[in-house]
């Protein structure tokens, strides 16, 4: 990330931390006629693990699981914001549909069980994995008060305001 004395697992770790309590992500497809759809979707994972992907349940007949090529994967976005602690990350990966009932037993929850009521083995879910290969973050550490402060100071200087957070990046792939 910013750091980059930072080992790949602690950036991983870090990448989690930022991400983990943020309930839906924005994952955006190219849609079939080249334009961008985003849809909030629920992050499955309990953390980063070594393989370094997301997983998410979807409706085998929703557009976003259309959206995505079986054989090569497709390059899909997935977008998350935490507005109350400044915290923004933006995974770039790429996508497909993985059959793997191991672990969607492993990644199965009581919240997805409302959208699959026929549980893991339900014929319309399809687990959807993400492997990622860049990940931006924004990351402020600054109170409210300090922001606002430092913007106002950069209005009446010109200047753009600085020292408000933390912005790295993770090259997973």
């Amino acid at each position: 990330m910013a750091h980059e004395h930072e080992t790949l697992a602690q950036q991983r770790e870090h990448l989690w931390s930022l991400i983990k309590d943020i309930r839906f992500a924005m994952f955006t497809t190219t849609h079939g006629n080249g334009h961008l759809h985003s849809r909030p979707m629920t992050t499955q994972n309990k953390s980063i693990n070594e393989d370094n992907t997301l997983w998410f349940f979807m409706s085998r007949k929703s557009e976003p699981v259309a959206d995505l090529h079986p054989q090569d994967g497709t390059s899909v976005n997935v977008a998350y914001a935490d507005t109350d602690k400044d915290s923004y990350v933006s995974v770039s990966g790429t996508a497909r549909v993985v059959e793997d009932r191991a672990r969607a037993e492993q990644l199965w929850s009581k919240m997805a069980e409302a959208w699959f009521p026929g549980g893991p083995t339900d014929p319309d879910l399809a687990l959807v994995r993400v492997d990622i290969v860049h990940a931006d973050y924004w990351d402020v550490k600054e109170n409210k008060l300090t922001q606002l402060f430092k913007m106002a100071k950069a209005a009446v200087t010109g200047n753009p305001p600085t020292g408000m957070g933390e912005h790295g990046s993770v090259r997973m792939g």
